[in-house]
């Protein structure tokens, strides 16, 4: 049953982005603030350019305590090739990427544009939906 499930049928397709050249400052702000692990780098066409995430975050952090600052852009710590997944991958083929992976959620693309963001959290909701 669960070898069946889709990752577009768990994902989030409302999702919270950035720009390349959104100020670190508001990137974090977001993550903090809709307590989400990552978000999406789209350039002003809405395709995806990479991923900002809390691991990008704890670079921002270092960098500040040894540089005495917090500036920058998004665009300078994102990374710019992520793991993408497609919204017709089996949620179990997801997990199994999630075990493999320091990763905590992965862009969803469908028909080569953005969809949505599946996290560790939705593969776990999706283990619990079908109890």
């Amino acid at each position: 049953m669960l070898a069946k499930i889709a990752v577009a049928d768990y994902m989030s397709a409302k999702m919270i982005t950035v720009t390349p050249d959104t100020e670190i400052t508001q990137a974090v702000k977001k993550l903090l603030d809709h307590k989400i692990t990552s978000l999406p780098v789209v350039d002003e066409r809405g395709k995806l350019v990479g991923v900002f995430s809390e691991k990008e975050g704890m670079k921002v952090f270092v960098g500040s305590a040894y540089n005495q600052t917090l500036e920058g852009t998004v665009g300078e710590y994102m990374t710019k090739d992520p793991q993408l997944v497609n919204g017709d991958d089996s949620l179990v083929d997801v997990a199994a990427k999630f075990q493999e992976s320091a990763t905590r959620s992965f862009p969803v693309m469908q028909n080569g544009e953005l969809a949505g963001m599946i996290s560790r959290i939705d593969v776990l909701r999706a283990l619990l939906a079908i109890r």
